[in-house]
């Protein structure tokens, strides 16, 4: 039995308390038409195709991707999914983490289109994964550029081999 800790310091068995009001539809309603437009505008940076968001989404119908699309941009309200605003929170999360580790957009976009050989890409590109059709598809991508983000060590590539570590003389303090 796993248990849960109190305001006053107790602890009470039980499973952890699901925050329900992450999911209520009032707050799905407010994040629904701003996380969709900023998805949209993710995509077209990307360069992605309407089957491709589709596919990030969850494949919801043509009719009903161009509905959400159309009510998004015109700031009226919708209220989407759990599975689809998880799904939209990974982009975010993914675009978030390249341009962190990328110095231009073009450059982050080159990175999710070349195929990589890290074991979670298999070769393939991360956009292979992001358009997958799966939430795993959409998480390892956005799980492998947080660790990178965070400092995680990753096998060198070819850019690394040349490579001479930076020396103390190197370090210039203003």
């Amino acid at each position: 039995m796993s248990s849960k800790p109190r305001l006053d310091g107790d602890i009470q068995p039980g499973p952890p308390r699901l925050d329900v009001e992450r999911f209520a539809p009032e707050n799905r309603r407010r994040l629904s038409a701003p996380g969709l437009r900023t998805f949209l505008a993710i995509s077209d940076l990307w360069g992605l195709s309407e089957e491709q968001r589709r596919l990030v989404l969850g494949l919801p119908s043509r009719s009903t991707f161009h509905n959400w699309a159309k009510s998004a941009r015109e700031h009226r309200d919708i209220t989407l999914d759990v599975d689809v605003l998880i799904r939209i929170s990974s982009i975010l999360g993914i675009h978030q983490a390249l341009g962190v580790l990328h110095a231009n957009e073009a450059d982050a976009v080159a990175w999710l289109r070349i195929p990589h050989r890290a074991t979670v890409f298999g070769g393939h590109p991360p956009l292979a994964l992001i358009v997958s059709g799966t939430q795993d598809g959409l998480l390892a991508v956005r799980r492998f550029l947080d660790a990178a983000r965070g400092g995680l060590y990753m096998p060198p590539n070819e850019l690394d081999h040349d490579f001479s570590p930076y020396s103390d003389a190197d370090i210039v303090f203003s």
